[in-house]
């Protein structure tokens, strides 16, 4: 009996895994597809010409971020034709193709190379999904810290309060002032077997420390604005109060946390201009207004930030922007989901820097990311420092002033997250830059079956 089941788990793990492999060769396929008809359907449709008109498209793009640099680091004149040459621009592009019959065919071709680009990522890297490991036991004293002011006052929008204490929850309502750590500390010391929030990131990575430091499972309620924690972690933003099922039938995740200095972040932890336009107070009441009016002269001016950052070996000076994020972020052209994490526990700190020193460079973005403007990379252990003894710092929204240099590192499975065990779940995998004779070889090893066991070996 024993043989008998061993073979039937064996039968189960290698049809899993022929399962996983025909899906991945299925995407390879649909990527090269793909990638081929958005060549073949500008040369159909214009022939050698198309070159032509690739580089009008390319030519509008470099206008409009020339616009939007002058836009943003100007003033008076100047940006008044930053407005109008990154609205312009890209329109006179659009206007060519529509009058030579080209519109169509170029945003066909654009929508295949954005799915061929998309898919070809998620074909190399099947989906990782971290560790789960079965709730066994529901907690006796669950403490949850609710903020009614957060995300336009979900709390009461959802009945979180009410569905908290049926589901046995001693419930503690945030007011103006309060230490959230102090409260959550306070907490554990009296017997919580379990924290959870209902709020904001930055209030959630307040009491994710504390449940790290003592060990303790935490509860992410999604009841903040943006909620970036919550859709990483796969939880439903538009539906807080199901979070709550984690108490009764939920699984346990074993995910990181990143430090800055000595904070805790559970998204990231961002420098340089958008760090500095978050110190004015005026910030909170009129965003907009208040980065248009900064913006030039930390872009530009005397007073302008210019970071240096070591991440790992990799030693970049002259920024404007720095973003460490607790895991890598996906990639925006990742059309299914932009700007995600597709892991929280590579025990890795995402990197994304900026330096942008003037027009050429503006327009050189166009181009992708690449070392002399937007660069992206992953380490284990980040500094960041500048020619000042304070940096702003803003941690998970949340502004702080932190002593130069700022070490911020990663903290791999601290944090002991319940989570439903039915919920629309993380992003696939999405892999770095798409390896195109991989994907290449992967599709047509389904096609040519003498090809297919040196590209499972790949």
């Amino acid at each position: 009996m024993g043989r008998r089941g061993g073979n039937t788990r064996g039968s189960g793990e290698e049809a899993e895994a022929a399962a996983v492999r025909e899906d991945s060769a299925g995407r390879a396929r649909l990527a090269v597809l793909a990638l081929l008809g958005s060549i073949l359907v500008p040369l159909v449709a214009a022939g050698l010409r198309s070159v032509l008109w690739a580089l009008v498209g390319i030519a509008g793009l470099a206008l409009a971020a020339v616009g939007v640099w002058w836009t943003l680091a100007h003033t008076g004149v100047v940006r008044a034709l930053g407005v109008a040459l990154s609205v312009t621009a890209p329109v006179a592009a659009l206007v060519l193709y529509a009058t030579f019959g080209m519109l169509g065919p170029a945003l066909l071709s654009l929508g295949l190379w954005l799915l061929a680009v998309t898919v070809a990522r998620t074909a190399l890297t099947p989906g990782h999904t971290a560790s789960e490991q079965a709730v066994v036991e529901a907690p006796r004293a669950p403490w949850v810290l609710m903020n009614p002011r957060s995300g336009g006052g979900k709390v009461d929008r959802f009945d979180l309060v009410e569905k908290a204490r049926a589901a046995d929850c001693r419930v503690v309502l945030l007011d103006a002032g309060q230490d959230v750590a102090e409260l959550a500390r306070q907490a554990a010391t009296e017997g919580a077997d379990l924290l959870a929030v209902a709020g904001g990131d930055g209030t959630q990575a307040l009491v994710a420390e504390v449940a790290a430091l003592h060990d303790l499972p935490f509860v992410v309620i999604p009841a903040g604005t943006r909620n970036h924690f919550a859709l990483d972690l796969g939880l439903d933003r538009d539906d807080p109060a199901a979070a709550l099922e984690a108490l009764t039938h939920g699984v346990e995740l074993r995910i990181d946390l990143g430090y800055a200095a000595d904070r805790v972040f559970v998204n990231n932890a961002s420098f340089g201009t958008y760090a500095s336009v978050v110190t004015d107070p005026a910030y909170r009441d009129a965003k907009a207004r208040t980065t248009l009016r900064t913006l030039p002269g930390l872009l530009t001016g005397e007073d302008a930030p210019r970071l240096r950052t070591r991440a790992d070996r990799t030693s970049i000076d002259g920024l404007q922007a720095l973003l460490v994020s607790n895991n890598p972020y996906g990639r925006a052209v990742d059309a299914a989901h932009p700007g995600r994490r597709e892991r929280l526990d590579s025990g890795l700190l995402g990197v994304v820097c900026v330096r942008v020193g003037n027009t050429a460079q503006a327009a050189r973005l166009v181009r992708g990311p690449r070392p002399g403007g937007l660069m992206r990379l992953s380490a284990g252990e980040v500094v960041v420092e500048a020619d000042t003894d304070a940096l702003p710092v803003g941690i998970d929204g949340e502004h702080v002033v932190l002593p130069s240099p700022v070490v911020c590192r990663s903290a791999p499975g601290a944090l002991r997250v319940r989570v439903p065990r039915h919920r629309p779940g993380t992003p696939r995998a999405s892999g770095a830059a798409a390896d195109w004779p991989r994907v290449a070889r992967l599709a047509l090893g389904r096609l040519f079956p003498g090809r297919e066991q040196h590209v499972r070996a790949v």
